[in-house]
């Protein structure tokens, strides 16, 4: 068996946020995590689909992101891009 490359083994503190909101077409049960990894931006993990994407202000700005990255319908991102725009800076 040979020796396992690591390109990284770090352990960090990291603070996760737990919210659970109503929207207009959904409901959305997420957990953020705040890290100093991934230059600044938040792990945002919606525990409803099992899915997650890593997200900056950036991010909010690109059209149709939100869509691709939590497989939603535009209408059901709205809600969300609504939220994340007042707590992602």
């Amino acid at each position: 068996m040979s020796d396992r490359f690591f390109l990284y083994d770090d352990t960090t503190q990291a603070k996760t946020r737990f919210v659970s909101f109503m929207g207009e077409e959904q409901r959305h049960d997420l957990a953020l995590i705040y890290s100093d990894r991934h230059y600044g931006k938040v792990i945002v993990l919606d525990m409803l689909s099992n899915r997650f994407a890593i997200i900056g202000q950036d991010d909010l700005k690109e059209e149709g992101y939100l869509e691709f990255a939590f497989g939603i319908s535009e209408e059901k991102a709205a809600d969300l891009l609504d939220f994340l725009n007042e707590i992602i800076y």
